[in-house]
């Protein structure tokens, strides 16, 4: 039996949940409700840059945790901003792709990385990082 993310998000919809109410209708209050944490625009970047698998993230020189991974992942995922697919059955293992929506990002993306090279002494661009 294929598991795929349209199986997974099936499964996560029949649990009540309520969606978190927005602290305003602020773009950019709305924004960082979806991708403001620590670790979700990390994954975004990883995946412009070509990774593809959760391993593959997880080696990122950021160190972010298995649990704080797997979370992003799913968050993201319910964002529309990337999506799932198994790759192999036993175990499940899933690519991660980004959407169009989720690309979008990247130019938000290189905005941070112009102002950081621009203000913060040290930094650089971490291409496949």
């Amino acid at each position: 039996m294929q598991v795929t993310a349209m199986a997974r998000r099936s499964a996560r919809a029949s649990a009540p949940k309520s969606a978190p109410k927005p602290r305003s209708a602020c773009a950019i209050a709305c924004t960082l409700d979806v991708v403001g944490d620590r670790w979700s625009l990390l994954v975004v970047r990883d995946l412009l840059h070509g990774k593809r698998t959760y391993g593959e993230i997880l080696r990122s020189p950021e160190g972010i945790p298995t649990n704080m991974l797997a979370d992003r992942l799913k968050r993201l995922e319910e964002a529309g901003i990337i999506e799932s697919a198994a790759y192999q059955e036993r175990p499940v293992r899933f690519a991660y792709a980004l959407t169009p929506k989720g690309r979008e990002l990247g130019e938000v993306l290189g905005a941070i990385v112009r102002w950081g090279r621009k203000h913060i002494p040290g930094t650089r661009t971490l291409t496949g990082s």
